[in-house]
């Protein structure tokens, strides 16, 4: 019991080191740095294996060999020599007998892995274990070989061999596992790294898709009122209309790059009360060239006589019902009717954009708003997931009603402002 009691201590001294070994691995690219963690873990655990050693037969024996084979096979050249001169200190610090002969046997195991370590790290993974068992092994039988030799006291080493080789598979067996389990961390903490480098490429491809989205819609009515322009008999009224209409467009589109650019580092938002009724017919003004040219009516039905403001930034609320309204143009391909209402119940304005398209299935609108889905051919659904995020930042509450060929009709609910 005693035997199996400091055995089992020098085991847990030995893994230790791993439990920190993930917090090491992060700091990889600091090389002095992460050298010095490596040579400090590892050389506490060398003190301490040499501070509760194994009498087995009359030989004192510790496990020091597998925190100085795996220290330096993880830390390179640098790393071994003071680990190997740590060894030495703590040898002579405890009164051990003959310190320059014990230098003179355990320098072949240095000089081993001064060659070892050349090619150690392109090493598979069974070839890094049978490395490492090998050189944890090479290390005590070479320095008892060498030491008890030259003090004469070589049937130590033979005395009940069986239980000596017990020793020796069982040492082997705790370097390899050891080596196994930091090869395995060392995979997963790649494949994190790996996880973490296609995140982020995944969100800069959504953020470009997004943001070609968002701009493409105000850049759509820009462009229709310009054609507009040409038109012969346009009367003046309606030049300074289309040119608001146009400049107005022009800052969504600026406010919408520089919410993106701002993703990293939100600016606050503007929240104002806004006219639901207003922002209605400017919504209507703004898709009214898209539906032209895709032979769609747009009715606007209002209750003006109730006036009603809720709260948000203006910008982003348009940037929302435009593309909630062009997507419902887009539904409706062989023409239709685009209603847009406003009704004020129970202080709460519901704002309805309904259209006669090609509608949709139950399942079709529970995906509704989620990345990378649109019922259409080319669509992202990052327009939509956009602006639904706005519509509840708003404290706006969305319910779709849709059925396959009988078109969809979008109920935004919003509280009134305070």
């Amino acid at each position: 019991m005693e035997y199996l009691k400091d055995l089992l201590l020098n085991i847990f001294i030995i893994c230790s080191p791993l439990a920190l070994y993930y917090y090491i691995y992060k700091i990889k690219n600091n090389k002095l740095l992460y050298r010095f963690c490596l040579y400090v873990l590892f050389s506490l655990a060398i003190i301490t294996t040499m501070s509760f050693p194994i009498n087995l037969n009359g030989l004192i024996y510790d496990f020091r060999s597998i925190p100085l084979a795996i220290g330096s096979l993880l830390g390179g050249v640098q790393v071994s020599f003071f680990l190997y001169a740590t060894l030495l200190l703590c040898r002579s610090f405890l009164n051990s007998p003959n310190e320059w002969l014990y230098v003179i046997s355990i320098l072949p195991s240095f000089v081993l892995f001064v060659y070892l370590s050349k090619s150690y790290s392109s090493l598979t993974l069974t070839q890094k274990i049978t490395a490492a068992v090998l050189y944890c092994t090479l290390i005590k039988l070479l320095t008892f070989t060498i030491y008890l030799s030259y003090t004469g006291q070589i049937e130590l080493l033979v005395n009940r061999p069986w239980d000596t080789l017990q020793t020796y598979v069982l040492q082997g067996f705790i370097a390899g596992v050891c080596v196994y389990v930091i090869e395995m961390m060392h995979r997963f903490f790649i494949m994190q790294e790996e996880i973490a480098r296609s995140e982020k490429m995944k969100i800069v491809g959504d953020m470009a898709a997004s943001v070609a989205h968002e701009i493409r819609n105000p850049l759509t009515t820009i462009k229709g009122f310009v054609q507009l322009f040409a038109t012969a008999d346009l009367d003046k009224d309606k030049k300074k209309l289309y040119q608001k209409i146009c400049l107005e467009e022009l800052d969504r589109a600026e406010s919408i790059i520089a919410d993106y650019l701002s993703l990293a580092k939100p600016d606050p938002e503007v929240v104002e009360a806004i006219d639901v009724h207003q922002e209605m017919h400017y919504l209507a003004n703004v898709l009214m060239t898209y539906a032209n040219y895709n032979n769609i009516q747009i009715q606007v039905m209002t209750e003006e006589e109730q006036a009603f403001h809720i709260q948000g930034d203006r910008y982003k609320f348009r940037q929302a019902l435009v593309n909630i309204g062009k997507n419902a143009i887009e539904s409706m391909q062989s023409g239709g009717l685009l209603e847009l209402k406003t009704i004020i119940r129970d202080q709460h304005a519901w704002v309805i954009l309904s259209d006669n398209g090609s509608g949709m299935s139950s399942d079709q609108i529970k995906r509704l708003g989620t990345p990378y889905y649109s019922t259409k051919e080319k669509g992202t659904g990052l327009g939509t997931m956009v602006s639904f995020g706005i519509i509840k930042k708003m404290n706006g509450k969305i319910t779709v009603k849709s059925e396959p060929g009988a078109g969809t009709e979008f109920n935004l609910i919003f509280p009134k402002a305070n």
